[in-house]
């Protein structure tokens, strides 16, 4: 039997190596990256999403995933960095765009990445799929900009669903990664006052979502992507510290420090964001790690 085939942008990051690892058996994955290459039996298709450019070839798939994007962390957010966070991510989508436009076949399903940044600073308010952004800050602008990019594409596939990632927990790389190094010393450093909330997901459940989706219909339109156990910063870290089977002291790292050190950009440490996963609990999707402690040992004891 032929297996579906999916065309994955953003195959080569952290989300998207995982995923592919999970999918690869079971479907003919090719991934759009700068280069032309075959690896593992998965075929890289050059793109250049600068200038929008791709084969349209490429795009006849039966799903196609869009995880493309700069890392919001990873430098200081100058005017520059701020525009290259906000084109890597809609300018993939209209190359994906042009791309359908002259292709006869619809994909069955286009599956894109957001964030929970959409909503914003929001103290202990809880946020569903049907909360509002709160337009005041970097991550919800360029978050909103991220979803209207991705609903261009609607018209051109039968189906199509977008997900808010909360914190992605993995010891290979995000925020997890750049946190757990320090309590191996008792150290358990916490934000401000420790009070604002995290919405966060295991790797391998965000992975599991991921591959429902492109065979459940029901998967459409906005979907919230985190566990419904957010928890606040100060509460994490001691779960990191205890996970990690360290003792150590939780300590403050003042919030005028932490504006100095990383200016615009401490806005991802220092927001509350408390989202509940409301499409994903009225289906009783099952996850595989919705309480932190336990999740943050098991990535430890699987290094992933």
């Amino acid at each position: 039997m032929k297996k579906e085939t999916i065309l994955i942008a953003g195959g080569s990051g952290l989300v998207g190596q995982h995923l592919v690892s999970r999918l690869r058996n079971n479907y003919d994955i090719s991934i759009m990256s700068r280069r032309q290459k075959q690896k593992d039996r998965i075929h890289y298709h050059a793109w250049n999403i600068d200038h929008e450019e791709m084969n349209p070839e490429h795009a006849q798939v039966d799903h196609i995933i869009n995880l493309t994007g700069a890392g919001i962390a990873d430098k200081r957010w100058t005017a520059t960095r701020k525009k290259e966070l906000i084109d890597s991510r809609v300018k993939s989508n209209k190359t994906i765009l042009k791309a359908l436009k002259s292709i006869r076949r619809k994909p069955k399903t286009f599956l894109a990445a957001s964030a929970i940044g959409f909503y914003g600073n929001g103290g202990a308010i809880i946020f569903t799929e049907e909360s509002p952004s709160s337009k005041n800050d970097f991550m919800s602008d360029c978050c909103i900009q991220w979803e209207q990019s991705s609903t261009s594409l609607e018209p051109y596939v039968d189906r199509l669903a977008i997900f808010r990632l909360g914190i992605v927990l993995s010891t290979k790389d995000g925020a997890l990664s750049k946190m757990l190094p320090p309590t191996n010393f008792g150290l358990a450093p916490y934000f401000g006052d420790g009070n604002q909330y995290y919405s966060w997901i295991h790797i391998d459940d965000l992975c599991s979502i991921f591959e429902n989706a492109l065979s459940d219909s029901r998967f459409k339109g906005i979907l919230n992507t985190v566990v419904p156990e957010a928890v606040q910063n100060k509460v994490f870290m001691k779960n990191l510290l205890d996970a990690n089977g360290k003792k150590g002291l939780l300590s403050p790292v003042p919030k005028w420090l932490i504006r100095i050190l990383f200016g615009e950009m401490a806005d991802t440490i220092l927001n509350s964001t408390r989202v509940a996963p409301k499409f994903l609990e009225s289906i009783d999707f099952k996850f595989e790690h919705p309480h932190l402690k336990e999740a943050i040992a098991d990535l430890i004891q699987q290094k992933i």
